[in-house]
């Protein structure tokens, strides 16, 4: 069974204020066993605390982010892929994943192919270092350019670089989860678990409609978003299905996550998810 983990954006405050040892133990006590790194600097200091929290709490670092070029999240692989891998060496991680392609990059099948083809062989070179390189999808990544989605020209041109599958994004990109975790077997290492809920209309909103307050294009912009990052058990993804599915496409990882939780303290949310998780046998 794949390792329960977290993405540890959902902290990055308290990492921030406290300190990634002190984080881990929270996670500890949250009965989750591994971090996936993001969106925190990869300071020496805090390298260190992987390793230690890893030694004194049982938290396995499951993945580091990197970019290419500097400027991007986690180790810029560009000017740091030395001190990535040996990151990796001592954290134990086998697995770096980039979190985005640049905007750049999504604007046509050319620019896609390009940048596929600049990680390719950065992605090589990890895999002979021991460390797999992955690359991390959203709702964008199923755009389609002379009907090839992102996500097949990526794995066409570099197939070196696998995928951490976000299955929300999947969700939301219009694809159902279950037909990408079976299009992509053998390439899904790391999984995103993050649920999706519709949240309700707000009856203020609609007053201000019916009494012509807002215009229509006004309640047009409210209706149209009301999709929202739910906690894992509590939005309309089928996890007894999916995460069976997600473990048998070669999933090593499961990683909750939730990119903002509305006003509740992320420590709860992941509780929540954690408790739903266990009692699908999670």
């Amino acid at each position: 069974m794949p390792v329960l983990g977290l993405q540890l954006m959902m902290l990055k405050d308290q990492i921030n204020e406290k300190g990634m040892y002190e984080v881990l133990r929270s996670v500890r006590d949250l009965d989750i066993d591994a971090v996936e790194v993001s969106q925190v600097e990869m300071t020496d200091e805090l390298i260190d605390d992987l390793v230690r929290g890893k030694e004194d709490f049982g938290v396995e670092t499951a993945a580091m982010s990197a970019s290419i070029a500097p400027g991007g999240n986690g180790f810029a692989l560009e000017a740091e892929f030395d001190r990535a891998v040996e990151a990796c060496r001592r954290t134990g991680s086998r697995f770096l994943r980039i979190g985005m392609m640049p905007f750049s990059a999504m604007v046509s099948k050319e620019a896609c192919e390009a940048w596929a083809a600049e990680v390719e062989p950065y992605a090589a070179r990890l895999a002979e270092q021991g460390v797999t390189l992955c690359y991390h999808n959203h709702h964008v990544d199923l755009i389609q350019f002379d009907g090839e989605r992102i996500f097949d020209i990526v794995r066409r041109v570099a197939p070196s670089l696998l995928f951490e599958v976000d299955l929300h994004w999947v969700q939301r990109g219009g694809m159902a989860p279950l037909d990408m975790l079976e299009a992509y077997a053998g390439a899904c290492k790391l999984i995103h678990v993050k649920d999706f809920r519709i949240a309700p209309l707000s009856k203020e909103l609609y007053e201000q409609f019916s009494t012509d307050k807002i215009s229509m294009k006004e309640f047009q912009e409210h209706f149209l978003n009301l999709a929202q990052f739910a906690e894992v058990g509590q939005g309309n993804m089928n996890w007894p299905d999916l995460l069976p599915a997600a473990e048998k496409a070669g999933a090593e990882y499961f990683l909750i996550e939730q990119d903002d939780t509305y006003g509740r303290d992320p420590i709860d949310a992941i509780r929540d998810s954690r408790e739903y998780l266990r009692s699908i046998g999670y």
